[in-house]
């Protein structure tokens, strides 16, 4: 019922910026600007891979660059399906790590619907703003998803593990984060 719900309201609300505004107030988080503005997203986790940010999302960026930031580290901490054979990502405060991915150039209304995909508001993830560096050094102020994790690591299922990588692969993300990703053991 819930997600019958949601599909009939996430395109009406799309559409219609005040009723996007309203939703958004009601579940404590605020949507800044119009429905044409530009923000960038850093995705690190399956949303780098093609397939699922433009495929699946079906998301289609102006611009896309890489991005780096610095004070948080990547996890695999969350419960994916099926529980306890599968972790997605997820990124956590850490002074003396960074985290690499790919900044999308989107409308804010592409954004209210790659949140509602991604359960926001209202599911496991919280967007969060981030000063983010690209790969010319710029610093950007981006989106990206942070959620409450479990306490210790899990693994993420091989599939998963490959869409972050063969995304960070196609994206040009540096060599250190591409042998981090692939030194990562999937899930049994």
């Amino acid at each position: 019922m819930r997600r019958a719900l949601r599909r009939i309201w996430v395109p009406v609300t799309i559409r219609i910026w005040p009723l996007a505004r309203l939703w958004y107030r009601v579940c404590g988080l605020t949507l800044d600007g119009g429905a044409d503005d530009i923000v960038w997203y850093f995705a690190y986790g399956a949303n780098m891979h093609d397939s699922a940010f433009r495929g699946r999302r079906g998301m289609r960026p102006s611009e896309w660059r890489v991005g780096r930031i610095a004070g948080f580290r990547l996890r695999f901490n969350l419960d994916g399906s099926p529980k306890g054979r599968a972790a997605p990502a997820n990124i956590s405060a850490d002074a003396e790590s960074e985290v690499w991915g790919v900044l999308y150039r989107i409308t804010q209304r592409e954004l209210v619907r790659l949140n509602a995909s991604e359960g926001v508001p209202g599911g496991r993830y919280r967007p969060l703003w981030f000063s983010v560096e690209d790969g010319q050094g710029n610093l950007l102020n981006a989106i990206a998803y942070i959620a409450d994790g479990n306490a210790v690591d899990g693994n993420p299922s091989r599939r998963y593990l490959t869409l972050l990588r063969d995304g960070a692969r196609a994206h040009g993300l540096s060599e250190d984060w591409l042998a981090y990703l692939d030194s990562v053991e999937p899930a049994k």
